[in-house]
């Protein structure tokens, strides 16, 4: 029986996973054109699944050696000679027996001769080879970040431009694809006996490979209708694909991770015998409850890229808790980093979380950072835990109650700059502290600015909204409530909450119901 797979490669004879072949036919088009470029995409994002089945695709037509710099030691790239022997080593390994007779003795006198040998003299076989191949030769390499550090994996692009631009003269390579995190383009290049760094890339020919490898909801339902045929839960497939999607936007790591705790853990936890009772909107929110309250792989890189790179808290801070407009810059380094490690994409021009999951996730990274440096509000929190839960029943206008009671008294006296800046994220770290392990939230992205910022709370299968915004006057107020109506129905609920940070000197502190039409609005003002 097939399962639904976030560990290595996807194989369609045992995993659950999307039909790859309308991305292959994009990807193809710069293969067929002879195009050398790299495929750069965020961990887990599906570049080794596609790379293999580009493989088999391409087999009928091209002579593909597809190696993966992984199986390369430190020590491979400590010369020109290990390097060279080493490739050699590994392009016989991969294609043993398929590669000609005199091309594979001359491989293996590389390896034997390590220390005398040349880059040179490794490119001037694998040039013959492909002069002389009956089909021309695509080279791929996975896993390219192993070699971006070394000074050697330069030069070995170095020769590959040469090459490239001398290839009517000199044949090499009919296409070569690097697959990896960084955008090898950026590499910059050592120079000098001092080996100061400079940018001028040695990896310029390449083409810019923009093919979407995200799931879209047609493919997210495709892997559903294959599973549905296979388990017959009942399952809606459309709505239980629009919700994944809603959560991850396609990234093929945390759509599998969804289906697999579907598959496996809720059914396994819930004793179902055939699922119907898991894969609906309540097991797709518990499951995404799940995956953010996990460590896993991807969440530790994602908390190492903030640890090693400082300057990318300062650019998702700003998108998180102050609202900020970041355009986006691909000249900024911050934002480029951002973008290429997966935090980010470019939505209209300014930049946007990439997804609800990395968004909570990383609300909660910034939160857990917070809780020492405000001690008092998540000790509040902590402390007032209990009275918010009545008979498994999130009680939301208690939580603003309170909240508004602690923040008048802790920070009060504080500026206004103080609020603007960090009023937002006081009022997540209360909430966080208090449904941490049973609920969950997520910030609506249409929503979030300087002024407002709609959160969406889900606890024990109910959902909660609560608009918290700066008071900007009674006009801007009033159309805070009816975009916070429009909410409401949007969610079938009919009570909302507004959590309002006023600044006025004449304020009135505290909490009051307003009935419109059909609907109950709770305002909080602090």
């Amino acid at each position: 029986m097939k399962r639904f797979n976030v560990t290595g490669v996807c194989r369609p004879d045992v995993h659950y996973m999307v039909k790859l072949d309308k991305r292959m036919q994009e990807v193809r088009r710069y293969i067929d054109a002879g195009d050398y470029f790299s495929i750069h995409r965020a961990r887990q994002y599906g570049k080794s699944t596609m790379l293999q089945a580009l493989a088999a695709d391409l087999a009928d037509d091209y002579f593909v050696l597809d190696l993966d710099f992984q199986m390369l030691s430190s020590g491979d790239f400590e010369s020109e000679g290990s390097f060279s022997a080493a490739f050699a080593r590994e392009l016989l390994e991969s294609k043993r027996g398929r590669i000609p007779v005199k091309t594979a003795g001359q491989l293996e006198k590389f390896i034997e001769q390590k220390g005398d040998l040349k880059l040179a003299n490794l490119f001037l076989c694998l040039s013959e080879w492909c002069r002389q191949a009956a089909r021309p030769i695509v080279l791929m390499i996975d896993e390219v970040d192993s070699a971006s550090n070394y000074q050697i994996f330069l030069d070995f692009l170095a020769q590959l431009r040469g090459y490239y631009n001398r290839r009517t003269e000199r044949p090499i390579f009919w296409s070569v694809i690097l697959a990896g995190v960084y955008d090898i383009r950026n590499l910059k290049q050592k120079i000098g006996q001092d080996m100061q760094y400079k940018r001028n890339s040695p990896w310029n020919i390449a083409a810019e490979f923009d093919v979407d490898l995200s799931f879209g909801t047609d493919d997210i339902a495709g892997m559903l209708t294959e599973y549905e045929a296979d388990h017959q839960t009942g399952m809606d497939i459309a709505l239980v694909s629009n919700l994944i999607y809603e959560y991850t936007s396609g990234y093929p790591y945390l759509v599998s991770r969804i289906c697999k705790l579907l598959d496996e853990t809720l059914i396994k936890n819930t004793g179902s015998a055939s699922g119907n009772d898991v894969w609906t909107k309540a097991g797709v929110l518990e499951a995404v409850r799940l995956l953010l309250a996990e460590k896993n792989s991807l969440f530790e890189s994602m908390a190492d890229k903030l640890m090693n790179f400082k300057q990318l808290k300062t650019v998702l801070s700003g998108l998180l808790f102050a609202g900020k407009n970041i355009a986006y810059n691909p000249d900024d380094e911050a934002v480029d980093l951002a973008q290429m490690f997966g935090f980010v994409k470019s939505s209209g021009g300014n930049l946007v979380i990439s997804n609800r999951i990395f968004e909570t996730r990383l609300y909660n990274m910034f939160l857990t950072m917070s809780e020492t440096q405000n001690a008092e509000m998540y000790n509040a929190a902590l402390k007032d835990k209990n009275q918010f839960i009545q008979d498994g029943h999130l009680d939301m206008r208690r939580v603003l109650e309170r909240f508004t009671e602690h923040f008048s008294d802790l920070y009060g006296d504080r500026e206004d700059t103080f609020y603007e800046e960090d009023g937002r994220r006081y009022f997540l770290l209360y909430l966080r502290t208090i449904i941490n392990g049973t609920g969950n939230y997520y910030i609506e992205s249409e929503t979030r600015n300087m002024e407002r910022t709609d959160v969406i709370i889900d606890y024990c299968g109910e959902q909660f909204v609560v608009e918290m915004k700066i008071w900007r006057g009674q006009a801007y107020h009033s159309r805070g409530e009816k975009q916070l109506l429009e909410y409401l129905d949007y969610y079938h609920l009919k009570k909302g909450y507004m959590l309002s940070f006023n600044f006025n000197k004449s304020k009135t502190i505290g909490i009051q119901e307003i009935v419109i039409g059909d609907k109950i609005l709770v305002e909080a003002v602090v």
